[in-house]
């Protein structure tokens, strides 16, 4: 496509190939985002490729007057950079594909590519659910089959269909996190209660939902400029229960599947009782 994906690559090494975690940036971020989730899923055994998707990325807003970041926001925010992203993803499983079977590179052999999850924040909520197959207006869809298990962050219900036509078939392992004030930087009209349309739209079986209290669109960034907007116990539970979750259906851990079909995630992390969990078993 003419077209290139920086990414930033988070692992530790082993003995053994790893399970890959890809993660896609919101709208005017980076690869740079969130490294505080890349570095906790590296630590925890897996290799976390974090891609950056040029039309939606930093380059947006920062090529434009200050006075017009916000429109150019907006703009990017399009079919074209939706597109684009849905086949990045598969571009950066077929690259690191290649890389895990050429001799001389340095990722070689090190990535078990039968078992890939896929994360994002914001607009990288919606490619993560894309290329989980959700559904778009004249039954079009995105899937990409070789990705196990899911986990967005800041979930969009969308406008073209209601959230079951949109979520009521994905069968997978889907983990979603919102928050009680997460509103849209860029879409006044979407309350943070219409996140919350997705899980209620989502079939039984693996479903797991995470709602902060008092949590904004930031509380998942890890940017300066938002710390003021963020309470400091939210990031390690972000970071265990996603941890826990990829342990569950990437690595079939029984053990981290019970965890997450119980109160643990609210009892065992800094998180209080006006925090909610929510699971959804067969």
């Amino acid at each position: 496509r003419d077209r290139t994906v920086p990414l930033k690559i988070y692992r530790r090494p082993s003995s053994e190939p790893q399970p890959v975690i890809l993660y896609s940036h919101g709208l005017g971020g980076s690869r740079e985002d969130n490294g505080y989730l890349g570095r906790h899923w590296a630590a925890g055994g897996y290799i976390a490729v974090f891609m950056q998707h040029a039309g939606s990325d930093e380059q947006v807003w920062k090529s434009a007057p200050p006075e017009k970041r916000r429109e150019a926001l907006f703009r990017a925010a399009n079919v074209k950079s939706f597109l684009d992203r849905n086949r990045d993803v598969s571009f950066v499983i077929d690259t690191i594909e290649a890389w895990n079977q050429h001799e001389g590179h340095a990722l070689n052999g090190q990535m078990d590519l039968a078992r890939i999850g896929m994360s994002g924040h914001s607009f990288g909520a919606v490619t993560t659910l894309s290329v989980a197959g959700r559904k778009f207006r004249g039954n079009r869809s995105f899937p990409e089959p070789r990705i196990s298990a899911f986990f967005a962050m800041s979930p969009n219900p969308g406008e073209q269909l209601s959230p079951k036509e949109s979520f009521g078939h994905l069968q997978q392992p889907i983990l979603l996190m919102t928050g009680t004030n997460d509103g849209s930087p860029v879409n006044p009209a979407l309350r943070p209660a219409d996140r919350l349309t997705v899980f209620n739209a989502l079939p039984a079986g693996n479903k797991f939902q995470l709602v902060l209290n008092g949590g904004t669109h930031f509380a998942f960034s890890d940017k300066r400029r938002y710390a003021s907007q963020r309470n400091p116990d939210h990031h390690p539970a972000i970071q265990a229960i996603s941890l826990k979750f990829w342990d569950a259906y990437l690595r079939g851990a029984a053990e981290a599947k019970t965890w997450l079909q119980s109160m643990a995630p609210i009892q065992e992390t800094e998180l209080v009782a006006d925090d909610l969990w929510q699971w959804r078993d067969e």
